[in-house]
């Protein structure tokens, strides 16, 4: 996988290929990182994984990490075999937080990390910069509510907003962080940014009687202090412990909450389901299932699969199980409008069929007009 570089001093063209780039033989595996500067974030790292000047055949999603990682846990999970076709046609834009790139160095003490806030409203900048029109929002735990802040500052730039563990609320978390945790392993963990990421991360692996508890704990401080700077790390655990309630009432765009069965923030999600209006918000549980990235990948695969398809996006991508010559064989080439169905023309390329239906953004723009 290759890999460019790029400042913010220059923004591109949607047709400039970035400085040192080389010609790849699969688009959708080449990666390109720029440096784009923010209003109230500073820089912000962005890894954009496929090409971009094919976005209106394209789906284009933008992601943010959770706590404790940075763009490479997006990217791995794209990488994953489930998600083989829906990467062969898709763009992603990975965002790390401040801070949080590959051997990044410490953020100077005079810089102000942004709450969660200021970065989802930020993401708008980034878009602009790569000349993005909208996208659909891929985010987990901390970066789901920067993606939700998002979704509800520019709800025009979004498709849809795919949520993992996303959260409302933190006291009841570090509430039962303390208890939880502190029982497991009280005298040999100090109480610091890392040890709450063992819990926020793998909570349901660290209660009760787990045999592989050091074994979990060993492997990811040694993942976690290999790459990222640990003053960065710390200052996003405070951003996200920081944070001001959020809500999804009111939101303009449809939304997914996925969780699994034994997160510890599976509640939570619960509660933030309860409080968005039901004809926006679809939830999913995934059982025996704690981190579903890891735990469920190919669960997750379907589910963003299910979901795009219904903002029109992906169309040509076969659910699995469906014989792809059969589905495409029985499809005509007209829209029903007695039923609203959208069938495929004989004709029409698979490229053509995966553009994104922008019907639903019209409308939103015209409510806002009024």
């Amino acid at each position: 996988m290759e890999t460019t570089e790029q400042s913010a001093n220059k923004s591109p063209t949607p047709n400039q290929t970035p400085v040192n780039s080389a010609a790849s033989p699969n688009a959708h595996d080449k990666t390109n990182k720029y440096i784009v500067n923010t209003d109230k974030s500073g820089e912000l790292t962005v890894t954009v994984q496929g090409d971009l000047t094919q976005q209106e055949k394209r789906a284009v999603f933008i992601t943010v990490h959770d706590l404790g990682c940075n763009h490479n846990s997006f990217q791995e999970f794209v990488n994953s075999p489930c998600m083989t076709e829906i990467k062969e046609r898709s763009c992603f834009i990975h965002i790390d937080v401040p801070g949080h790139a590959d051997n990044a160095e410490a953020l100077p003490d005079s810089f102000n990390f942004p709450s969660l806030q200021m970065l989802g409203e930020d993401l708008v900048t980034v878009l602009d910069f790569l000349h993005v029109k909208y996208v659909m929002g891929l985010g987990e735990g901390a970066g789901a509510n920067v993606l939700a802040r998002f979704g509800l500052a520019h709800p025009t730039r979004v498709l849809g907003l795919i949520l993992i563990n996303a959260t409302g609320s933190a006291a009841s978390v570090l509430q039962s962080f303390k208890t939880k945790f502190i029982q497991w392993n009280n005298d040999d963990i100090a109480q610091s940014a890392e040890s709450f990421l063992m819990y926020h991360k793998f909570g349901h692996q660290l209660v009760g009687d787990n045999p592989d508890k050091e074994k979990i704990v060993t492997e990811y401080q040694k993942r976690l202090r290999s790459s990222l700077n640990s003053k960065n790390v710390g200052l996003y655990v405070k951003a996200f412990m920081n944070r001001k309630d959020l809500t999804l009432k009111g939101c303009k765009v449809d939304v997914i909450l996925i969780t699994g069965m034994l997160s510890p923030y599976a509640s939570m999600v619960e509660k933030l389901h309860r409080d968005i209006e039901k004809e926006k918000v679809t939830m999913l549980k995934i059982e025996r299932a704690g981190d579903v990235l890891a735990d469920a990948p190919a669960k997750v695969a379907q589910s963003i699969l299910l979901f795009c398809k219904g903002q029109g996006l992906l169309t040509s991508v076969v659910m699995p199980g469906v014989d792809r010559g059969r589905a495409f064989s029985t499809s005509s080439g007209s829209f029903d409008g007695t039923n609203g169905t959208r069938r495929l023309s004989r004709g029409i390329s698979m490229e053509d069929y995966d553009k994104p239906n922008i019907r639903r953004l019209s409308i939103i723009n015209n409510e806002i007009k009024k």
